[in-house]
């Protein structure tokens, strides 16, 4: 049960580093890396954005590593927590809403479309400044409503 409550709060967790990672680091010192993502059509099938994807899988594989070396102690399940958290980030972020692949073109769900409304308007400025709707799988009450 504990493993289960760790990996749970990593989860939930993740949204908040998302959150203060997407302001602060991407939308600041390494802005650079995540410019080319706020530009409306894509050159190529990778961005340098996708730099993140590597950023937040080395602490995870680390984790993982140290977790099964320790007999699948908590630090497994930490990673575990911090792994599902990215699938659900490429899901929505990629597929669902920037549709870097086809799979969910035609969604009815008030979530999923609040999702993709919530980073439309984050996404409608170009520059690092005057961002708003930094999270990813929860975004304000008032997108699901529009």
């Amino acid at each position: 049960m504990i493993s289960f409550l760790i990996f749970l709060s990593v989860f939930l967790f993740m949204e908040c580093v998302t959150w203060l990672t997407h302001k602060y680091v991407m939308h600041g010192f390494m802005w650079y890396f995540h410019a080319d993502h706020h530009q409306p059509k894509y050159e190529d099938t990778f961005e340098r954005n996708d730099i993140f994807f590597v950023i937040f899988a080395i602490p995870s594989i680390v984790l993982f590593y140290f977790g099964v070396q320790g007999g699948f102690n908590y630090l497994f399940f930490i990673a575990c927590g911090i792994t599902l958290y990215g699938v659900c980030y490429f899901l929505i972020h990629d597929v669902l809403i920037h549709q870097r692949f086809k799979w969910f073109k035609n969604t009815k769900n008030k979530y999923l479309i609040g999702l993709r409304k919530a980073h439309k308007i984050h996404h409608k400025h170009l520059g690092k400044e005057k961002g708003e709707c930094f999270g990813m799988l929860f975004v304000p009450f008032k997108y699901y409503k529009m």
